[in-house]
């Protein structure tokens, strides 16, 4: 788009702009189905130099916005991988399903969001009990099914987390609603982290389960 934005450019600039990146698996062939698709479509003749003039404006304000992007994201993925267990893909699938978290009031919206919030159950025997909706975005489900899934089986104080959900006196929950629940728990964490700006504190997520204990005894 730097270089050739108009079709006007014609196929020579498009495919030689190609051969300095050394693409494979292109040439003046597809170049010129390139040129003719823009043609009918986002091609205009009228004011080729202010097309060209805006274009480059649009374009520099682009790599301004995506220079803050890539410094937030940065930011973003230092503070979530703090907690041991969590990977790039987990952050990076994260974020790429919420987009901007500031526009959640509370971790509940997030819930939903996955698909991960409580309703009730009122089908057949199950009438009157609670599952999760799976209404919401599947991606979005899986990417944190399998970061409970990691931090279980690497992090410490979520695999602890996991056995009192399991074991409690009240309400145990079978092994897959546990780690729905630590699914639920990570979504907590990362609005904390990422709308406070806070680090992660272990301490303070184990005094979620340390507190009824202590309550019991």
């Amino acid at each position: 788009m730097k270089v050739a934005p108009l079709p006007d450019d014609g196929a020579e600039g498009v495919n030689q702009i190609w051969r300095d990146a050394k693409l494979r698996g292109v040439g003046m062939k597809r170049a010129k189905t390139l040129i003719t698709a823009a043609e009918h479509s986002v091609g205009s003749k009228e004011a080729p130099e202010t097309a060209r003039i805006e274009l480059r404006h649009l374009l520099g304000d682009m790599d301004v916005y995506t220079s803050r992007l890539e410094e937030l994201l940065r930011s973003i993925e230092g503070k979530l991988r703090e907690i041991k267990g969590i990977g790039l893909a987990t952050v990076s699938g994260f974020i790429a399903e919420v987009g901007d978290i500031g526009r959640f009031d509370n971790p509940k919206q997030l819930q939903k969001l996955a698909g991960y919030a409580i309703v009730a159950n009122d089908s057949g025997k199950h009438n009157g009990e609670s599952r999760i909706s799976y209404r919401g975005r599947k991606r979005l489900r899986y990417v944190l099914y399998e970061a409970a899934i990691s931090l279980i089986g690497k992090n410490a104080e979520f695999r602890e987390i996991h056995e009192y959900y399991r074991t409690r006196k009240k309400n145990p929950l079978k092994k897959m609603q546990s780690v729905v629940a630590v699914a639920c728990k990570i979504i907590r964490v990362f609005y904390t982290i990422l709308t406070k700006g806070v680090d992660y504190d272990a301490n303070k997520l184990m005094g979620d389960i340390r507190r009824p204990q202590i309550q019991t005894a």
